[in-house]
C-alpha cells in the first residue's frame, strides 16, 4: 500500500477540477446535441420574414447588401378582397380612384391594378419593381384584410451568414427556417 501523501486541500482541489472537468465537457456536448437538433435534417437554412410579426418598418429596402432588396411584396389573392378602394394600392386619401401617380402608394409601380368587374379588382405585384419598401403591405394591415406581406425571395438572396435586414430589423421579424420550408405564409382562415 503507497502512503497518501497529500493532505485534504489537495484532495479537495483535485476533485473539485475533476468534477468541473465533466461539468464542462458535459455542458459542451448538450450544446452542440441542442445546436444539431435545431437544424435542419441537412443542416442547411435560409432567411425569412414571419409575416405575422413584420412591422412594416422598411429597413428590408434600405439594410439589404443588394441594390435592389432580396425581399419583395406577396399578395395571397385567397385572402384580399378584391376591393375597389385598395388600401394597399392607394394612398390613405387618393385624389381619385384611379392608377394615376399621385393616388398609388407604392413608389416603384410596383403593383398592378386591374379592373374585374364593378366593385371588383385584381392587383398583382411586379416582383421586378418591388423594392421591399413595406408601403403597401402597411396600407393593407391598417385598413385592410393583410393579404399583403414581404416575403424574402430566394432566388435573389445570397443567404449571408448574418443577414444585415436581420440585425436591422426592431420587430426581429427576420429568421432562419429550414431550407426545405423557405416560405412563412400567411394564412387563409
Amino acid at each position: 500500500m503507497v502512503a497518501d501523501d497529500q493532505g485534504p486541500e489537495e484532495r479537495n482541489r483535485r476533485v473539485f477540477l475533476q468534477d468541473g472537468l465533466w461539468g464542462i465537457s458535459i455542458a459542451l456536448l448538450g450544446g452542440v446535441g441542442g445546436f444539431a437538433l435545431t437544424r435542419s435534417s441537412d443542416g442547411k437554412t435560409v432567411w425569412q420574414i414571419d409575416p405575422y410579426k413584420c412591422n412594416c418598418c422598411g429597413k428590408c429596402e434600405t439594410e439589404c447588401v443588394l441594390a435592389l432588396s432580396a425581399v419583395k411584396a406577396v399578395q395571397v389573392n385567397a385572402i384580399c378582397g378584391y376591393c375597389r378602394l385598395c388600401t394597399g394600392f392607394f394612398e390613405s386619401d387618393p385624389i381619385a380612384l384611379d392608377t394615376g401617380a399621385e393616388n398609388q402608394l407604392c413608389p416603384t409601380n410596383a403593383i398592378q391594378r386591374t379592373f374585374i368587374e364593378d366593385p371588383y379588382y385584381s392587383y398583382t405585384i411586379d416582383e421586378d419593381l418591388c423594392n421591399g419598401c413595406a408601403r403597401c403591405v402597411k396600407g393593407c394591415n391598417a385598413f385592410g384584410n393583410g393579404s399583403l406581406f414581404l416575403q424574402i425571395r430566394h432566388n435573389l438572396c445570397v443567404n449571408c451568414n448574418e443577414c444585415a435586414i436581420a440585425a436591422a430589423c426592431p420587430a426581429q421579424a427576420i429568421e432562419r427556417v429550414p431550407a426545405e420550408e423557405p416560405y412563412k405564409l400567411k394564412e387563409v382562415y
